[in-house]
């Protein structure tokens, strides 16, 4: 099995000319630190995956039983709608 931190997924990356913005596995060796525009954005990708992760765990965009793109998207809307009303009243303490 291969983990996201193997050298043919960042030689493949690149290339196509992409920057392979993986959390490096120190494997029993001391970790090598991530260049800093790559640690900016693999927070900035961290934060996003976290924002999908709860969007499928928690207000249901995992199973979505209606169809047709419009109410698809409605059905989401609602969910991102709701996650944004959740973390408001996170940050406002209410």
């Amino acid at each position: 099995m291969i983990s996201y931190d193997a050298a043919q997924i960042r030689e493949q990356s690149l290339k196509l000319g992409h920057v392979a913005i993986i959390d490096r596995n120190p494997r029993g060796k001391q970790a090598v630190p991530m260049a800093p525009h790559e640690a900016v954005r693999y927070r900035e990708r961290s934060g996003v995956e976290r924002c999908f992760g709860r969007l499928k765990d928690e207000f249901g965009a995992r199973n979505i039983h209606v169809r047709g793109p419009d109410k698809v998207m409605m059905h989401n809307m609602f969910g991102v709608i709701t996650l944004f009303a959740d973390q408001l009243l996170k940050v406002t303490g209410c």
